[in-house]
């Protein structure tokens, strides 16, 4: 029942994210190059392209409608040569149980990722 709840809240929460692509892709907004996080706080490049959701940027959209967790684990070589960051199911609540201003509904937060990349 667990697997099926999560893949249901997947579900739900790829529409969102889909609409959202089509939104950014309808005014024109390019994606862009993503960076992702060390567990160590160093920021590094990585092999996908996106919109950031938050202003961390530890979370990300792909514009094939991926959903990133840009905190990843990474050795000393990552410095120059960069991560792989894999694609995640996406969940309706983005950092459930994290700190106020860092988790809440993700349709929170595509609302605001639009608004920044529409600046």
């Amino acid at each position: 029942m667990e697997a099926a709840a999560k893949q249901a809240e997947a579900a739900a929460a790829q529409r969102q994210i889909d609409a959202f692509v089509a939104d950014m892709e309808r005014r024109g907004v390019s994606p862009e190059p993503l960076q992702a996080s060390l567990l160590n706080g160093r920021r590094v490049k990585s092999d996908q392209v996106g919109w950031y959701l938050n202003a961390a940027h530890t979370i990300a959209i792909g514009p094939g409608g991926q959903y990133f967790s840009l905190v990843v684990p990474g050795s000393a070589s990552a410095r120059w040569r960069g991560v792989s960051v894999p694609a995640s199911p996406p969940p309706l609540v983005v950092a459930r149980g994290g700190r106020d201003g860092e988790s809440g509904d993700l349709r929170d937060f595509l609302a605001r990722a639009s608004a920044a990349y529409t600046l």
